[in-house]
């Protein structure tokens, strides 16, 4: 037998044992988790308490109210007083804030921070199967409950970061815990999450997400983003339209 159709053989090989032991398909996998997090919805509507710590002691808070659907949301300011009716618009891969008193609304970021550790597109719906390539790279316990962990590279450099590895439960297919890195690999943030809350969707009760806590890769710095009042319901078009925001 030739070396090239050992290579053949040896490859067919992997296939078949990969496809036995039943591996899930990362992409899928990640799309599925989306839900519990408002992406892939007919469209949603929550709201967030941002609390952020730093030092052991509260520096700010602030609630919001999000209306999202699939690559779109926007976010109103329902306090402190002094941001009321502030409103960050996201459509696609791009990004506007807006305020009383401004005469137009101002091109941002998605990777500036909003409040504390929380960046301005931590706040909108998680549309990672449309954001990222996710690959299967292991699988680990965290907190003694068995996840695939997902390494997700960026399609685009419109997204909050550039990699992600994700940790998904096996059983529930919801994501428990990230780690944010930057474009040369430097840990910026992680995060856990936790389901209080259930929607339904197309037939199923999911659970939803009840609490993001994203902490600073290097200082001792937190914000807690609990969330509440949970509706998936259409939202029209409308409400996403730039010039309406103006």
């Amino acid at each position: 037998m030739n070396i090239h159709l050992h290579w053949l053989l040896a490859v067919a090989l992997l296939a078949l044992t990969g496809h036995a032991r039943g591996e899930p398909d990362a992409q899928a996998l990640l799309q599925r988790a989306d839900h519990a997090r408002g992406g892939g919805l007919p469209g949603i509507v929550w709201k967030i308490e941002l609390t952020s710590h730093e030092d052991g002691a509260v520096s700010d808070s602030q609630r919001l109210e999000v209306r999202a659907v699939n690559d779109a949301s926007v976010a109103e300011t329902l306090e402190p007083p002094r941001f009321r009716g502030s409103k960050l618009l996201q459509v696609g891969r791009n990004m506007w804030l807006t305020r009383p008193g401004l005469s137009k609304p101002v091109p941002i970021s998605p990777r500036q921070r909003l409040s504390g550790q929380a960046s301005n597109g931590d706040i909108a719906a998680t549309n990672y199967a449309e954001d990222y390539d996710a690959r299967l790279i292991g699988e680990e316990p965290v907190n003694g409950e068995a996840c695939h962990v997902l390494e997700l590279a960026a399609r685009h450099k419109r997204v909050t970061y550039d990699r992600v590895r994700y940790w998904i439960s096996a059983v529930r297919t919801v994501g428990v815990k990230a780690e944010f890195y930057s474009l040369s690999g430097k840990l910026l943030k992680t995060a856990r999450f936790e389901y209080g809350n259930t929607i339904e969707f197309d037939g199923r009760h999911i659970p939803f997400v009840s609490q993001m806590i994203i902490r600073d890769a290097l200082i001792d710095a937190e914000t807690h983003m609990n969330f509440g009042n949970i509706q998936v319901r259409k939202i029209p078009p409308a409400e996403f339209d730039l010039g309406a925001l103006r």
